[in-house]
């Protein structure tokens, strides 16, 4: 059994504990990610997260999949927070359950690693001296990869791509996967 869900509030973190537990399982992993006050030099002051809520629940669903059949874990689950969060608030929780603990430190780590590259969520960090600035998990070598990409893929006028840019959300109505990018979608195609 696997959740991924995207939440407007705070996390239970004992309640998604609980969803792990089976009389099956040796070891359990929870990941906790939490807003920090720095990022590259800069100090931090809040944050907002966005989501395209269909299609990161999708594709976070497809991540446990995976996870679940890698790892052969028993069970797993992980919340992301979306809207306005402030320093030290809890922005990702992961949880896995499995018969031992290499698997499920293996798989926690897998999981929040490929939610950070893949799910489309955005996030603005709000700067003490009053800027801000979006951020996405997968933009971080983004100088590297995104002319060749938009050639490829985003050259269409109806089409822009998470990858490559970060567009406010309103206004996507459909998405496409890359031919070439397996699981992970690329393309939102506005409406």
């Amino acid at each position: 059994m696997s959740t991924f869900c995207l939440s407007e509030g705070l996390i239970d973190t004992r309640a998604m504990r609980d969803v792990l537990l089976d009389p099956t399982a040796g070891a359990c992993i929870c990941f906790e990610g939490w807003v920090r006050n720095h990022h590259q030099g800069q100090a931090v002051r809040a944050l907002d997260y966005q989501a395209y809520a269909v299609l990161a629940e999708r594709e976070g669903t497809a991540i446990l999949t995976e996870a679940m059949q890698r790892f052969d874990l028993i069970r797993a689950a992980c919340v992301h927070r979306t809207g306005a969060l402030v320093i030290g608030d809890l922005a990702v929780w992961v949880g896995v359950s499995s018969a031992h603990r290499g698997p499920a430190f293996d798989a926690a780590r897998y999981i929040i690693d490929e939610v950070k590259q893949r799910v489309p969520i955005w996030k603005r960090e709000h700067y003490v001296g009053g800027v801000s600035e979006w951020q996405h998990p997968s933009n971080q070598d983004a100088a590297e990869r995104s002319e060749a990409h938009r050639r490829k893929k985003c050259s269409g006028a109806r089409v822009v791509c998470y990858r490559c840019s970060l567009p406010g959300l309103a206004g996507f109505t459909n998405y496409r996967r890359g031919a070439t990018s397996g699981a992970t979608i690329d393309c939102l195609v506005l409406s």
